[in-house]
């Protein structure tokens, strides 16, 4: 079988959500499974990619589709071309976008529906883009993996979809993450922090995410303790920014936060081990694949309730409302207080990280492949 894999998301250089999910996955798919041949789709070259097996081949199609408008360009017109020469028995789509004009059959990957939601969590031109077209993709594709009984449900819920038609495939932490010795976190903080503690948030930096409520939060915390704990924000500046930048600069503890912008994974590796705690107040999320890197780094986690981070953290976390800062601020203060909650939280998030990995992601997504080409 020929499997072409949307792969424009896998740039090592610079891996976030989607990314990560196809660097994971699509190494390990293409491991399992040296019987079919596999092509790599980018829409530019990719400035460095792992070496690959000889069932695996690589093909760029332009032009680069970083917007809308060339999304649909290069999803149906110059994708579709490339299937046909391929002769492709199946495309994979890992980014929640599919082509409507192959007839080749299509397995696609849909994180979570965010797009549905708050107005400022995205620019105008690509909300409107995934409320138009999402429809038009889930009555087009022969089957639609999700990474959360949430998102699953929320599948079912907006457009109707059988629940038999969407399978499960989750996400995990990557196996770099993991705990540290004493003087692995003594470096890292002296690197970021000045040797001070610090509550941590991971993920690139929009309305989404919630980090106006941290900052409110952690200025509650902050003057309720006076101490010198620090909160660390690594992520890249997204969009839809002002409102946080302009809190920031008038901020009375602006000195106590740290903006590292991007961080390479080996970077983020002991920016999290180090951490105090994980801080995720994000509104929304798919699965909230921070939650388990933390948990996986013996890093307890305050994130939010009523979520897809409470379906898989479940008790080994802590939960506010992520539209109430003063809760938020409360459990921040819960964790500062009382260490035996800490280690309780360490404990049950290492249970929790365990049952979640990328082999057992991979194996899913191809049941839900092999069903989409009609091979279960």
């Amino acid at each position: 079988m020929r499997i072409v894999v949307n792969a424009r998301f896998w740039m090592p250089d610079r891996l976030e959500g989607y990314g990560y999910f196809i660097e994971q996955v699509v190494t390990r798919l293409v491991q399992a499974h040296p019987e079919h041949e596999f092509y790599l789709i980018f829409d530019r070259p990719p400035l460095s990619l792992p070496k690959l097996p000889a069932h695996v081949r690589v093909e760029i199609i332009g032009p680069p589709a970083r917007h809308p408008w060339l999304w649909v360009w290069w999803y149906d017109w110059r994708l579709p071309v490339l299937l046909k020469k391929l002769k492709a028995d199946l495309f994979v789509s890992p980014d929640g976008i599919a082509s409507l004009r192959t007839k080749i059959p299509q397995c696609l990957v849909i994180h979570d529906l965010a797009f549905l939601h708050a107005r400022e969590w995205f620019p105008a031109s690509i909300r409107r883009f995934y409320i138009n077209r999402t429809p038009r993709f889930l009555r087009k594709i022969q089957r639609v993996a999700t990474v959360s009984e949430t998102s699953k449900k929320e599948l079912i819920d907006r457009y109707g979809l059988s629940p038999d038609s969407i399978d499960v495939v989750f996400n995990a932490a990557k196996p770099v993450f993991r705990s540290h010795s004493d003087a692995e976190i003594a470096a890292v903080k002296s690197r970021y922090t000045d040797g001070k503690e610090y509550f941590l948030y991971t993920g690139a930096i929009h309305p989404r995410k919630n980090l106006i409520g941290l900052l409110k939060a952690f200025s509650l915390f902050k003057k309720r303790q006076q101490n010198g704990y620090k909160l660390v924000l690594a992520g890249r500046m997204a969009w839809h920014t002002g409102d946080f930048v302009r809190l920031l600069s008038t901020y009375k503890y602006r000195s106590d936060v740290v903006l590292t912008g991007y961080l390479p994974v080996e970077e983020l590796v002991g920016l999290t081990a180090s951490a105090y705690a994980l801080a995720y107040p994000s509104f929304y999320e798919g699965f909230g694949v921070p939650v388990l890197e933390a948990m996986q780094s013996d890093v307890p986690v305050i994130t939010s309730l009523g979520t897809s981070m409470q379906e898989i953290a479940g008790s080994a976390a802590l939960y506010a409302d992520p539209a109430n800062p003063t809760a938020l601020a409360e459990q921040l203060n819960r964790l500062y207080v009382d260490e035996s909650l800490r280690c309780r939280l360490i404990e049950l998030g290492r249970e929790v990280s365990a049952r979640y990995s990328w082999e057992k992601t991979a194996q899913c997504l191809w049941s839900s492949m092999m069903a989409a080409a009609r091979r279960d």
